[in-house]
C-alpha cells in the first residue's frame, strides 16, 4: 500500500507516452523547435532542418536511452532504477503503438531533413549519424544490453 501516492500505476513511466494528447504535443514541440530555428536570421533552411533533426535526436537519446530510473517512488524494489525510460515504456513489451511512434518519428524527421537539405553530403552524414544513434538503442535485441558496460549502474 502506497500512502500519499496519487497515481494508480506501479510505475507511471510505463504509460506516460500513451496518455491522451502526448503524441500531438510531441509533434507540436518538434514543429515549434523547427520554427524557432527558422526564425534565426543567419540560419539557412538546410541548416535549420539539420539542427532540428540533430537537436531532436539528441534530446530523444538523452531522455529515452541515457537517463535511468523514475522520478516517482515505485514499489518495484528498485527494478526501475536500473532501466532507461525506453526499457520501462509499456512494461518492456516490444512493438506497441507508442514504441512504434517513437521509432518512426525520427525516421520521418530524417527524411524531411534529407529532402530539404537536397542530400548535401555534409548534412546527410550528420543526419544519418544522428538517426542511427537513436534507432540502434531501440532495437529489441538491445533491450537491457549495456555495451562495454556504459550506463551499467
Amino acid at each position: 500500500m502506497n500512502v500519499g501516492v496519487a497515481h494508480s500505476e506501479v510505475n507511471p513511466n510505463t504509460r506516460v507516452m500513451n496518455s491522451r494528447g502526448m503524441w500531438l504535443t510531441y509533434a507540436l514541440g518538434v514543429g515549434m523547435l523547427h520554427i524557432v530555428l527558422l526564425s534565426i536570421p543567419f540560419f539557412s533552411v538546410p541548416v535549420a532542418w539539420t539542427l532540428t533533426n540533430v537537436i531532436h535526436n539528441l534530446g530523444m537519446y538523452v531522455f529515452l536511452h541515457a537517463v535511468k530510473g523514475t522520478p516517482f517512488e515505485t514499489p518495484d524494489q528498485g527494478k526501475a532504477r536500473l532501466l532507461t525510460h525506453w526499457e520501462q515504456l509499456d512494461y518492456g513489451v516490444q512493438f506497441t503503438s507508442s514504441r512504434k511512434f517513437f521509432t518512426i518519428s525520427p525516421i520521418i524527421l530524417y527524411f524531411l531533413a534529407s529532402f530539404y537539405t537536397k542530400y548535401d553530403p555534409t548534412h546527410f552524414v550528420l543526419n544519418t549519424t544522428s538517426l542511427l544513434t537513436v534507432l540502434i538503442p531501440k532495437l529489441p535485441q538491445l533491450h537491457g544490453v549495456r555495451i562495454f558496460g556504459i550506463n551499467k549502474y
